[in-house]
């Protein structure tokens, strides 16, 4: 009878530990299970970003893949709003020849606005260092200091983003009259 209690004891003994090694293996396992969940939804996150950013850069490439081109275009502009500048209207012999430009002009200005290409005109504006880039400052007391004054060169924007700067004259404040030599005595 003892060796039967002992036995039994042994056998208690033996199915807690087994008990204890099962409870041990199954929070191992459910460790592991929880790591493999985690590591599969950062996996699945990961490729959305991916997807995500990928089609960014596709929309981009679409949206500015006219940039080098429009801008390889700007000086042919300019060109055409120099002629007209400095072409008389009143001048019978070159009439026809600055209609011809005016037309040229407008064609090529409504296919740029087609593709999203604007020119950025600031004149009497307030200077703003994102799309102007001031050539010059000039005293003026007719207009609030930092408005642009005039234009030397158009900017432009391709689908709202910098293509060329506005090149301007921006006001500044007139300085206080200097006193003269014979006012100092």
């Amino acid at each position: 009878m003892a060796d039967e209690q002992l036995n039994e004891k042994d056998l208690n003994v033996e199915e807690a530990g087994a008990e204890t090694t099962a409870d041990a293996r199954v929070l191992e396992l459910e460790e592991q299970l929880a790591a493999a969940k985690d590591q599969s939804l950062r996996a699945v996150a990961d490729l959305q970003n991916v997807r995500r950013r990928a089609e960014q850069d596709v929309e981009k490439a679409h949206k500015f893949a006219l940039e080098k081109f429009s801008n390889d275009l700007l000086p042919v502009i300019d060109s055409l709003e120099l002629a007209l500048a400095h072409s008389n209207d009143e001048d019978e012999q070159v009439k026809a020849i600055r209609e011809g430009v005016k037309l040229t002009l407008k064609m090529f200005q409504d296919t740029l606005k087609r593709y999203n290409l604007e020119a950025v005109d600031p004149h009497g504006e307030p200077f703003n260092p994102e799309h102007h880039q001031a050539m010059a400052m000039q005293e003026s007391a007719d207009v609030e200091p930092n408005s642009v004054l005039n234009v030397f060169q158009k900017g432009y924007l391709l689908n709202g983003r910098l293509l060329r700067p506005a090149m301007v004259v921006v006001s500044k404040a007139p300085s206080a009259a200097q006193p003269s030599i014979n006012e100092k005595a």
